[in-house]
């Protein structure tokens, strides 16, 4: 931003801060994955905490899964991109999220909860976000929304430009749309966006809100500054907080994620599946999972 003659001029488009290479991760029962940020970027990425990309052609990379774990004051969203994964929870919750589902699970005063991939011949591929709670709403009541590919819109928001809208809206060749995700506390976008080659993307994002891109398929340009760099595959790019954000293809074109939130501003204590605001807030969580507490009555 600017100060012309004392007033204050928003800059018209994000400018890129941080491009972050994802990095070979093992988590879950000895699943491998990438992990495009996590722990050491907070709080850059306010109100978002953590996203892994995970999948392998090789079964042996995913089929361990991840076993029976508790989560507390955060959401998990998992989104698959190609493959079946099965879940359960202890509210009940039982199920095959599959190739374009999307499960939006608000742990809040405590879920245990397992995700195990299923074999599948070719490349198995899925993302999970992690979005943290607000301190009044860490101890909420766990809830569960699961999405299915045909509820997710596909926009054509131009020639060479098609979005699936998850959470949040876009404006299409055919009026506004809205994704299926709606009423989360951190007001988030969450975008599949790809584009044909040489073909240029912009979208709005509220001033303020953090915003960032993780390039699936292909490689782009996400900053208009002298060009830009070319941003590859497997990349985390980390917009600033005002203005529009522009993304152009390269010759392959480029398929990527664009979410977005509104941050909290809060301390963050976490601990492997655990994120509240304090450490004795951590410490009461995980002894009251040793002592078979920590599942709440639902109110």
């Amino acid at each position: 931003n600017t100060l012309h003659g004392g007033i204050k001029v928003m800059n018209e488009f994000r400018k890129v801060v941080s491009i972050l290479e994802s990095k070979p991760t093992m988590e879950g029962a000895g699943v491998r994955l990438k992990r495009a940020f996590g722990y050491p970027e907070v709080p850059r990425l306010d109100p978002f905490l953590l996203l892994d990309n995970f999948g392998s052609n090789n079964p042996d990379d995913y089929m361990t899964g991840f076993p029976w774990h508790p989560h507390r004051g955060i959401k998990t969203v998992t989104y698959m991109i190609r493959g079946k994964v099965e879940h359960g929870d202890s509210i009940g919750n039982s199920g095959v999220i599959e190739t374009g589902d999307v499960q939006w699970m608000t742990a809040g005063s405590g879920i245990v909860h397992q995700e195990m991939p299923k074999r599948i011949e070719g490349q198995m591929k899925g993302f999970q976000l992690w979005v943290n709670l607000p301190a009044t709403m860490k101890m909420m009541d766990p809830r569960y929304q699961g999405v299915n590919a045909d509820e997710i819109p596909e926009v054509i928001v131009k020639e060479g430009v098609k979005v699936k809208v998850i959470c949040g809206e876009i404006k299409g060749m055919d009026g506004l749309v809205k994704g299926p995700v709606r009423d989360i506390v951190v007001d988030p976008e969450y975008l599949d966006v790809s584009l044909e080659d040489d073909t240029e993307f912009e979208h709005h994002v509220k001033s303020g809100y953090r915003v960032f891109a993780y390039v699936m398929e292909g490689s782009g340009v996400f900053d208009h500054v002298d060009g830009g760099r070319v941003v590859e595959q497997d990349h985390l790019v980390i917009f600033d907080e005002e203005g529009k954000v522009m993304i152009r293809s390269g010759e392959a074109g480029v398929r990527f994620l664009l979410v977005s939130g509104k941050p909290i501003n809060e301390p963050v204590a976490w601990y492997g599946p655990i994120v509240m605001n304090t450490n004795e807030e951590l410490n009461i969580a995980f002894r009251e999972y040793r002592e078979g507490k920590f599942i709440k009555k639902i109110r």
